[in-house]
């Protein structure tokens, strides 16, 4: 398997683990891009895909179909070019050895999670280049299964639902920002992000992809939880004084933590909290799960700024009385 840089004789094989919302819409992009797109899939998903396809409703209504392989089994898969990643990022260690039939010497591993992937200390800095992040790699389970070598990150910013298994409904957004760990997979990141471009996304790629990575996760590490905690939408939470500071003391927190690490979003916490204010009334993805019954993305999402302010010797009190609270509302909930 040689390595792409958007001019291999043959089409791409993409597999997509994950068949959710966000991994319907990119298995039915890469497929209307020209690529050869597998789901790994399980249950009613699996059934639905297998018999109707992927299913995308559009913004104005109507449904596009998109026949792809289907399989429970990575094995019946075989080795691909690309492998994305868009399940639930707490689901990533218990299924990273089952995805390692799917996983060649140049296949590039696409994480499209939400927090930080496994493999973002690898190679950042001398100090931490030989680090681990528990809360999104525990035991070394992921990074055993997935080269962090061959690692490529994409950040969405958008939003979609599931209207039922293997139908995708659109919603707000449609950015997606690609790019490689590593610089020797800059080419193939760049490749992949002009597929997304032809499938329908809003996709760019960078070679800055850890700090945008950060400038996302430093967004979503305050409200996710909160919202979680109260039931609040946003809204709710940056009106009441308190919960608003509550809000940017734990960015300043990560903000330090950032700094440490080489990573700057570029604004301070009140130009972010503006920004996520003009939104208006909404849920946050956590207080969605929570309500709907879902495990709930709490280390990848904010567990990850104690460990890493403990690693780096930056002080987290305002991130750690938070994640103990939303820990055991998730515990209490069943949902942890």
């Amino acid at each position: 398997m040689s390595e792409l840089t958007g001019n291999s004789a043959r089409p791409p094989r993409t597999a997509i683990v994950g068949a959710g919302a966000i991994g319907g819409l990119l298995a039915a992009a890469l497929s209307q891009a020209g690529h050869v797109v597998s789901v790994l899939a399980r249950g009613q998903t699996l059934e639905a895909i297998r018999n109707e396809g992927i299913r995308v409703i559009e913004t104005g209504g109507q449904v596009r179909r998109f026949d792809v392989r289907v399989s429970a089994d990575a094995a019946d898969l075989g080795e691909q070019d690309f492998v994305v990643i868009a399940v639930k990022a707490q689901s990533v260690p218990a299924l990273a050895s089952a995805m390692q039939p799917l996983i060649g010497a140049e296949t590039a591993v696409v994480s499209a999670t939400n927090g930080l992937p496994w493999w973002f200390l690898d190679g950042m800095q001398r100090s931490l280049a030989d680090a681990r992040i528990e809360a999104v790699d525990p035991g070394g389970a992921v990074s055993r299964a997935l080269p962090a070598a061959r690692a490529i990150g994409c950040v969405v910013h958008l939003s979609a639902s599931t209207d039922a298994p293997g139908i995708v409904r659109r919603g707000r957004g449609n950015r997606l920002i690609i790019g490689a760990a590593q610089r020797a997979l800059a080419d193939t990141a760049r490749t992949l992000a002009q597929a997304l471009s032809a499938g329908g996304f809003d996709a760019v790629a960078t070679d800055d992809i850890r700090t945008e990575i950060w400038a996302k996760l430093w967004g979503n590490m305050n409200m996710n939880p909160l919202s979680a905690l109260t039931g609040s939408t946003a809204d709710r939470l940056l009106d009441d004084p308190l919960t608003h500071a509550l809000v940017l003391r734990m960015m300043e927190e990560a903000d330090a933590i950032g700094a440490c690490l080489g990573l700057s979003t570029g604004m301070a916490a009140n130009a972010r909290v503006a920004i996520t204010r003009e939104l208006g009334a909404f849920k946050t993805s956590m207080l969605q799960d929570l309500e709907a019954g879902r495990p709930l993305e709490i280390e990848p999402i904010l567990g990850v700024f104690p460990e890493l302010g403990r690693k780096i010797g930056v002080p987290t009190p305002y991130c750690d009385a938070v994640l103990g609270l939303v820990r055991q509302r998730a515990v209490n909930s069943g949902l942890y």
